[in-house]
């Protein structure tokens, strides 16, 4: 029998433990995606116009993205201390601008806020971080379902936290500026000493597949029962009581998981690791370094001299072709008959480093597809507070909440469907990126048709397009430019989210929807001067202009639509020039 100190500390020193660990922060670390209902407060308590509010949402989306000496920070500070950093600064950026919006400070200029807003955004590149890197290396070999399952627990969060500021019920809408600012520090301070890499490699176990099985289960779950709570609260009025029931049920949701780590460290016998080898093999074929870097140099060989036709035959026949052709190479070497020469840089599927990458066609295709496909779904996240009320809804928490749950189930059906897409037939998986633009462009479509039920269906389309590109664009990467250099290679891509929030939402619909709110004030003045009613025409004057109707972001959502087209066109283009290399990645598994 096994002791209850050692139970609990084999509890604390659990793989799924901290899993579940990094998947609570991840909950609240998407407060960018909740832009969308702190926008029209700001927008009110500051007297911005469009215009400004875009500028905000530009520098959250920089802060979003950018975090590229966080990974230094990790190898130089223990984790939990760069967990507390990422926490200060959310409390920091979006406690001061609480403040400002509550009147309780004086208020800053324009670009003072924006380094606010900039500052407590960038908090959650933190979370992300820490979470990400502890998970991964405890779960070596299911990287790509922990990486959904996190990064997809991210989006929920403007859900999540969406539910619980409407239980809070509070009158004053400044205080989910306040819930943002504090909420995150109070999950961090609880959680920052359990997040942290704890030797996964030695914890591998054959009911891994139904661990994650259930955590997948809990995951569904939580989505519908968000989306079935938020249209009951759109379409019937409750009362504060059943409010709290339904938020404590979600409560419940959330902590389910926690039955993993307890049911393996509490009610099952250690057993024997399978996977106790798995990072002292590679150790042991360190000192063999020399040889394996000669097998890379003739496999070199055997891609510059093979015949184009290899490629398009059989996987089977086309490994005996190339396992033909490299002894030939071998033997030829070793006589002196051939001089091997070595690579001017690696091949696609190789490890890139990120300058390497830089010149290579395939990265900037990728680049400017995510740039066009997510910087359009982006637009619309930052934009969705004016956008239902140019449409008539007054309630615009619930589509906020709605384009977080289809961009947490976006990121997990990207991720299955487009891991199903390269396993099972061998085929790029940008193809599955090309599917979410297509349904983007439609989404942006329904947006700009302003129909009845377009904000729900145009939600529904646009958030699960958008989700789907955070899980098929690391994945892509990583199988085109390798794994060494990832951390770079990723941060770079997510370039493209502020890039094209720059260009799409504050430059071209901040200034579309501008005009039109300008030309709806000139026409009311007019129409009060002609009854005579100049006097509350001028009381109206010091009012940001609002907007109204469908014509707000006509314009904006058919560019939207176009340019998710063109990305559609540069997937596929991707798409044709990768075939060889996922038919040599996955056609082995096949056969």
């Amino acid at each position: 029998m096994i002791r209850l100190p050692e139970r609990f500390r084999a509890f604390f020193n659990n793989r799924w433990l901290v899993f579940v660990a990094a998947m609570w922060i991840q909950s609240c670390a998407g407060i960018g995606y909740l832009f969308g209902s702190l926008s029209p407060v700001m927008k009110s308590s500051l007297n911005y116009n469009q215009r400004q509010i875009a500028k905000l949402g530009v520098a959250k989306d920089i802060g979003d993205s950018i975090g590229f000496w966080i990974g230094s920070l990790c190898e130089i500070l223990p984790l939990w201390a760069v967990l507390l950093v990422g926490a200060l600064q959310n409390f920091i950026g979006y406690g001061w601008v609480w403040l400002i919006v509550t009147h309780r400070v004086p208020t800053l200029p324009l670009w003072a806020i924006c380094i606010l807003i900039f500052v407590g955004t960038n908090g959650e590149t933190y979370f992300n971080t820490v979470d990400l890197v502890s998970c991964v290396q405890n779960f070596p070999k299911s990287r790509g379902p922990v990486v959904g399952i996190l990064k997809g627990f991210a989006g929920l969060s403007g859900a999540i936290l969406t539910q619980i500021y409407t239980m809070i019920h509070s009158p004053d809408h400044a205080s989910l500026v306040f819930m943002v600012a504090v909420g995150p520090i109070m999950v961090v301070f609880a959680l920052m000493f359990i997040v942290r890499p704890v030797g996964g490699h030695r914890q591998v176990r054959p009911t891994d597949d139904l661990s994650f099985t259930f955590i997948y289960g809990v995951c569904l779950l939580l989505a519908a029962y968000l989306m079935g709570v938020m249209l009951v609260q759109d379409l019937v009025h409750l009362s504060h009581t059943v409010v709290t029931i339904f938020t404590a049920i979600l409560f419940v949701l959330i902590l389910a998981p926690i039955v993993i780590p307890v049911s393996l460290s509490f009610f099952s016998e250690p057993k024997a690791p399978e996977a106790e080898a798995l990072l002292t093999e590679p150790q042991k074929d360190e000192p063999g370094k020399s040889e394996q870097d000669a097998t890379e140099v003739i496999f070199s060989e055997v891609e510059d001299e093979k015949p184009k036709e290899v490629d398009l035959l059989p996987a089977s026949e086309r490994q005996k072709r190339i396992a033909h052709l490299q002894a030939k190479l071998f033997q030829a070497a070793a006589e002196g008959a051939v001089r091997v020469k070595r690579r001017r840089g690696p091949h696609r599927g190789e490890d890139f480093t990120l300058m390497q990458a830089l010149i290579k066609a395939d990265f900037w295709l990728i680049f400017f597809s995510l740039l066009l496909g997510s910087g359009s779904g982006l637009t619309v996240i930052d934009n969705l507070g004016q956008m239902s009320q140019s449409l008539g809804y007054h309630n615009t928490h619930i589509f906020v909440s709605m384009i977080s749950i289809w961009n947490f189930l976006g990121r997990i059906g990207g991720g299955y469907f487009s891991e199903m897409i390269v396993r099972d037939h061998a085929y790029p998986r940008p193809v599955a990126m090309a599917a979410a633009q297509v349904i983007m462009a439609l989404g942006h479509l329904f947006f700009a048709m302003g129909w009845p039920g377009a904000m729900h269906i145009g939600t529904l389309l646009i958030g699960l397009g958008y989700g789907a590109h955070w899980a098929i664009v690391p994945a892509a990467a990583s199988e085109l430019f390798g794994l060494k250099n990832f951390g770079a290679l990723y941060n770079f891509l997510t370039l493209a989210n502020p890039a094209g929030s720059l260009v799409f939402s504050g430059v071209i619909a901040s200034s579309i929807y501008d005009r039109e709110a300008e030309k709806q004030a000139h026409h009311h003045h007019h129409l009060q001067q002609n009854v005579g009613s100049i006097f509350s025409g001028m009381l109206s004057m010091d009012d940001p202009p609002k907007c109204e109707g469908s014509i707000c972001f006509f314009l904006t959502s058919m560019i939207m639509s176009g340019l998710c087209i063109i990305a559609v066109v540069l997937s596929m283009v991707l798409v044709h020039r990768t075939k060889i290399v996922y038919a040599n990645l996955y056609g082995k598994s096949r056969t």
